[in-house]
């Protein structure tokens, strides 16, 4: 199947799935994208008969009627009692697969697709179900960029290496990593491996991965032992750090009051001729410290250390980027 057919497919369902009136072969060729693009109404009846068609043979229950007696036309809708399923049980293993399955599902597409039918709908005036975004709504984003090329080299079966960022001491070191899985643990995700300068099992918060995740050797001589729970390691090893270190800052005189409160004031200096003061903080987590730090834009500079430096710096290139 095509991506653009696909795409039409889905976005047919969200449609039918998102109304609870009867919608005519018009309307909906005015609301599903796709459509409009058919040269002519024959052809666009052509493919909306075999969507249907596609439709009912993948088992979605496709209602025809009409929402008036005077209608002259029918219409098309998706009962969600009919389209959902109902209970299912699963074995503990399936349970896993399908909640890792969940998990990986991150399709800002889809989601798109989902909130631009709702809008069409509602601009149509269509009575739109306000629960059907739920349908196709993702559970977990996964918003670090070494999660992609991490993943794939677990499927390789091939290793990395990736500068780490270390949250206590802070330090950046380089890892070289063969990397068995990748889970999710607390919200975070992570991925385990034999970590080869240690020689042992180790695992990594993906989020303090910087730059980027480089192969190393041939694909296909990684392999996880049958022995090891990934789940179970990162729980048991994957505790937050219990001793600070002690960053060092220039705050802008008179701003920053919610960091100057957990501060100690050491000095004064001027940065770029503005006057401020020289602080200490106490940062137990790097990375919840620099979004925290970031937030104060110009008014605050870190001094010490360079990894934190340069993990608010990133931030705030993005937060730049993403307002261009």
């Amino acid at each position: 199947m095509s991506v653009a057919r696909a795409e039409r497919l889905v976005n047919l369902v969200l449609c039918l799935l998102s109304t609870r009136q009867y919608l005519s072969a018009e309307k909906i060729r005015g609301i599903v994208p796709g459509y409009s693009d058919a040269p002519s109404d024959e052809a666009f009846f052509r493919t909306f008969e075999r969507d249907k068609t596609e439709l009912r043979e993948l088992g979605i229950p496709l209602e025809v009627g009409r929402n008036r007696v005077v209608d002259t036309v029918d219409g098309y809708r998706i009962a969600r009692r009919d389209y959902e399923l109902g209970e299912i049980d699963l074995e503990p293993d399936e349970a896993a697969a399908v909640a890792l399955a969940v998990r990986l599902w991150d399709s800002p597409e889809l989601t798109g697709a989902a909130h631009g039918a709702l809008l069409k709908l509602r601009a149509a005036g269509v009575d739109v179900d306000q629960s059907a975004p739920t349908v196709v709504e993702s559970k977990v984003r996964t918003t670090e960029p070494a999660f992609g090329p991490v993943l794939a080299a677990v499927q390789a079966g091939q290793a990395v290496a990736f500068d780490y960022r270390r949250p206590s001491p802070v330090e950046l070191r380089e890892r070289v990593l063969e990397p068995w899985g990748v889970v999710s643990w607390r919200g975070r995700w992570y991925v385990v491996g034999h970590d080869r300068d240690r020689a042992a099992p180790r695992c990594f918060r993906l989020s303090r991965i910087v730059g980027e995740v480089r192969k190393i050797g041939r694909p296909g001589v990684v392999r996880r032992p049958d022995d090891v729970d990934l789940m179970a390691f990162v729980a048991n090893t994957s505790g937050e750090p219990s001793r600070a270190s002690t960053a060092s800052l220039w705050v802008a005189e008179g701003r920053c009051a919610g960091l100057r409160r957990r501060a100690r004031v050491i000095g004064k200096r001027d940065v770029d001729g503005i006057a401020g003061e020289l602080i200490e903080i106490d940062v137990h987590y790097p990375d919840t410290a620099a979004g925290w730090i970031a937030g104060y834009g110009a008014d605050v500079l870190v001094l010490e250390p360079e990894v934190l430096a340069k993990s608010v710096r990133e931030r705030l290139l993005a937060a730049a980027g993403g307002a261009l």
